[in-house]
């Protein structure tokens, strides 16, 4: 077992507690912050043709479930996979929707093209920089030619989003990276690179606050940003 899967199991009895904590001088829950992923997740997914209300979702690096919750009403079908076994049972409990299996942090246990799109949310800042291009990679052969991949990152550039990092107890061995990193990484495992967004700019309700990010996106001024590609047919 890998040392991020005996960080999670240890913490996920408290996962959301620890980020409401690590958040809370924001005046926000983590439930506030899920919620303006999954609107931007649905809408940027939308503007690269992909059918969401029937599309087949893997939520890599799945913790509790919390993003799958919301997504469940508005996807065709959910599956997730962690590393931490406790995360997974969680996940499961929370979701009976979907679909939880623990992975090894290396290979997605699923076959090329299963699905139409593949996210991950908050993860790559826990994985190791040495294996980041193995990490997308595989995130980009289990998902379908023309299908999209996604990752959500916190915004290094951003003070208030370090200060959220550096109060996390299970964020002290991040190495955060910025939307240009991960756009490089996309491209070396041939994605084509199609949407970079911040988000999260203020603190007005997630539907909102994604419909003028749609706009002003370009800004790297939000606490997070998602980098979104989608696989040619070569």
């Amino acid at each position: 077992m890998n040392d991020n899967a005996l960080l999670f199991d240890a913490f996920a009895g408290s996962y959301e507690q620890l980020v409401d904590r690590s958040v809370g001088f924001l005046g926000r829950k983590v439930d506030f912050f899920t919620a303006a992923k999954v609107h931007h997740l649905v809408d940027v997914a939308g503007r690269l043709g992909i059918d969401v209300a029937r599309a087949s979702v893997l939520d890599v690096g799945c913790g509790t479930g919390g993003a799958d919750r919301l997504l469940d009403p508005r996807v065709g079908s959910i599956s997730g996979v962690d590393v931490s076994a406790e995360m997974v049972s969680r996940a499961a409990a929370a979701n009976p929707f979907g679909c939880y299996q623990r992975y090894d942090g290396s290979e997605l246990p699923f076959g090329d093209g299963s699905f139409d799109v593949t996210f991950a949310i908050c993860v790559m800042h826990h994985v190791a920089p040495s294996q980041w291009s193995a990490f997308v990679g595989e995130m980009a052969r289990v998902t379908r030619p023309r299908g999209a991949v996604m990752v959500f990152e916190h915004n290094p550039l951003n003070p208030l989003t370090r200060r959220a990092v550096n109060n996390c107890e299970f964020d002290e061995d991040a190495v955060l990276l910025g939307p240009r990193r991960v756009r490089e990484l996309f491209a070396s495992v041939g994605l084509d690179v199609r949407c970079r967004r911040y988000i999260l700019l203020s603190p007005v309700g997630a539907a909102g606050a994604c419909r003028a990010e749609r706009l002003v996106g370009w800004l790297p001024a939000g606490a997070q940003f998602v980098v979104a590609a989608t696989r040619s047919w070569r």
